[in-house]
């Protein structure tokens, strides 16, 4: 892969993960698993596995870009840890 690639395939990421703090914190601030779709981050923590699995997999090699892949893994992963938290506490609500 060039060096433009990997950079257009890090601003990707970068646009990507832009939003993951900010869903984050929103959730936080909210404190409910309510109008979140489990499903959605299942989707997308799925397409960063398969995106990890392509970086391993790859004939030209490990490269940079793989650790945006994981910080945006990482990220998901929270959010789904707190999906599963608030959906815990809003039945005890309830």
């Amino acid at each position: 892969m060039s060096e433009i690639t990997n950079i257009l395939e890090s601003a990707m990421m970068v646009a990507f993960g832009i939003a993951w703090p900010a869903n984050i914190l929103n959730s936080i601030k909210v404190k409910s698993s309510r109008d979140r779709s489990p499903y959605f981050l299942f989707i997308v923590f799925s397409g960063y596995i398969f995106g990890i699995a392509a970086k391993l997999l790859s004939p030209n090699g490990l490269n940079y870009v793989i650790l945006f892949y994981l910080i945006n893994l990482l990220m998901v992963s929270f959010d789904i840890f707190l999906y599963f938290h608030y959906r815990k506490l809003d039945r005890r609500k309830n």
